[in-house]
């Protein structure tokens, strides 16, 4: 597993980890699981997607998502994000899509791969990096929350001014592990059908997330997204 991470400012900052218990414990999980012939998605390549894509010192943002989409042919290892041509878009998505479009008048409704916004310092991280084919949740409590909780961490301690992005409940209670005295938190309802409702429309965080980053002498993100094909390498 430890050889799916390549990218050289997270291999350093995390090279404690793989050595742990709980990391022991879960990579014995998806052993016995791979071993039952369970379907693990996404690709085990792709497990450190977001990760590998951002590099530790260029987080500016970190959206937080809970578990990889079940469904084969979706996941990536980017949250919220699937690949190119998957249509429908996942609900959620299609509630991001929607709201950018109502806040900073960005149209990706054709769009779904959402890389772009990693390769910009977007940290597309879920708290969960593996699902069972057909089965949400079901790595839910495993580990992996262990070594993601240790991520946002890092951010928190290495990184200046990231925003963190946490929809829903379960992101929210990940708030205790950031350093709100120099990073910006947004907390506001998921945009999942069942929530988005409660507050998610109108809550502009890509507006948000933008002002912010130029308050403090960063580049924004560019949220449009084109054609994502020749980002794949």
């Amino acid at each position: 597993m430890k050889a799916n991470l390549t990218q050289t400012t997270w291999q350093k900052a995390l090279t404690d980890e793989w050595s742990k218990p709980y990391m022991q414990e879960l990579e014995a999980f998806l052993d016995q699981e791979e071993e039952k012939g369970k379907n693990i998605l996404p690709p085990k390549e792709l497990w450190f997607e977001a990760l590998n894509t951002t590099p530790l010192d260029k987080v500016k943002v970190l959206i937080l998502g809970q578990d990889p989409y079940p469904t084969v042919g979706h996941a990536h290892g980017l949250c919220f994000s699937v690949l190119d041509g998957v249509k429908p878009l996942p609900k959620s998505l299609q509630n991001i899509n929607k709201e950018l479009l109502s806040d900073a008048r960005v149209d990706n409704s054709h769009m779904g791969n959402l890389l772009p916004w990693s390769k910009q310092g977007v940290l597309l991280l879920n708290a969960v990096l593996t699902v069972e084919a057909g089965n949400a949740n079901a790595h839910k409590d495993k580990g992996w929350e262990k070594f993601t909780d240790r991520v946002i961490e890092l951010v928190s301690v290495e990184c200046e001014h990231v925003v963190f992005v946490l929809w829903g409940a379960y992101a929210q209670k990940k708030a205790v592990l950031i350093d709100t005295s120099k990073h910006l938190v947004i907390k506001d309802p998921h945009p999942s059908p069942l929530s988005a409702y409660r507050g998610f429309w109108g809550s502009k965080p890509f507006s948000k997330i933008n002002a912010y980053l130029v308050s403090k002498g960063k580049e924004p993100i560019e949220w449009k997204i084109e054609d994502t094909s020749s980002l794949f390498t």
